[in-house]
């Protein structure tokens, strides 16, 4: 099996952690010329992801591990699916079993509470988006398991996209420049492929952003009275961004105020991971 270089590079990472001198349990109870065969199975509904990353973690261990039947990402499943099976010897099969399960678990869970999020705006229109809220050294990974979900991906780093918060604010404006000014000066200096977002926190600074040429307008936690108001201010002149206060209870109201996007921090950071278990198949040969 081929890894590309920077899959492998994070699953060998993960592998060395895990075993930095090697599995002790296995090389000393697990004869060398076992061999195993297991199977990937779900224990809770769901949408599968990081399959690749799970097949990764067995073809390092040991090039002799085979995975068939790897389900697809953005597979719904249920309990009981038998999602991949796995194939080699023993001793790489345990030992691998940890951190395979570890990212398939992770990635599915992200998948899975995005699914949620997205089922919940439905027919709205409305898109569903992360934010840089991810495990350091996983964002690739994490965001690729949100668009397995459904959703889609925010700008990846700070260097993707220009996003003025409310601290950016306060330092352009600190001489006493306006924000209109104070934004139109620093957008002179960029690119013109750069997008340009800016979050606001008060209906009054809506038409003074605007009026720079912004591209994004991000409405931070603003009541839902507030963001009608602000969606019928904006009149299609910028796209809406909603961020804060959204949760499955509350994303399907601030999406029918008008909005064009909803930033939701927590289908990385807060999602659970996916009851996944690695179930060896006893008489295999």
């Amino acid at each position: 099996m081929f890894v590309p270089p920077a899959l492998a590079r994070l699953v060998q990472s993960a592998l060395d952690e895990d075993a930095p001198w090697g599995d002790a349990t296995s090389g000393a109870f697990v004869p060398a010329e076992a061999i195993a065969e297991a199977r990937l199975v779900t224990r809770a509904a769901g949408v599968f992801s990081g399959g690749a990353l799970f097949e990764a973690a067995f073809a390092l261990t040991d090039p002799g591990c085979t995975v068939d039947d790897l389900a697809p990402s953005g597979a719904a499943i249920r309990p009981g699916d038998v999602l991949a099976t796995v194939r080699g010897p023993a001793r790489a099969v345990l030992t691998a079993e940890r951190v395979g399960l570890n990212f398939a678990q992770r990635m599915s869970g992200i998948a899975t509470l995005t699914r949620r999020y997205v089922d919940a705006v439905s027919g709205t229109g409305v898109r569903i988006v992360d934010t840089r809220k991810t495990t350091p050294g996983l964002r690739a990974v994490e965001r690729a398991a949100v668009r397995d979900g459904g959703g889609a991906n925010h700008r990846f780093s700070l260097s993707d996209a220009v996003m003025l918060k409310d601290n950016h604010l306060g330092v352009i404006t600190a001489d006493g420049v306006s924000i209109t000014e104070g934004l139109r000066r620093a957008m002179s200096t960029l690119p013109h492929t750069m997008h340009v977002e800016v979050e606001v926190d008060r209906i009054d600074q809506i038409e003074p952003v605007l009026a720079a040429g912004i591209d994004t307008i991000m409405l931070d936690n603003f009541a839902l009275d507030d963001l009608r108001r602000g969606v019928a201010l904006v009149a299609g002149r910028a796209t809406v961004e909603a961020s804060g206060g959204v949760s499955l209870d509350t994303v399907r109201a601030i999406a029918e105020t008008g909005v064009d996007v909803i930033s939701v921090g927590a289908l990385t950071h807060s999602a659970p991971a996916l009851d996944l278990g690695l179930d060896l198949v006893i008489g295999a040969t």
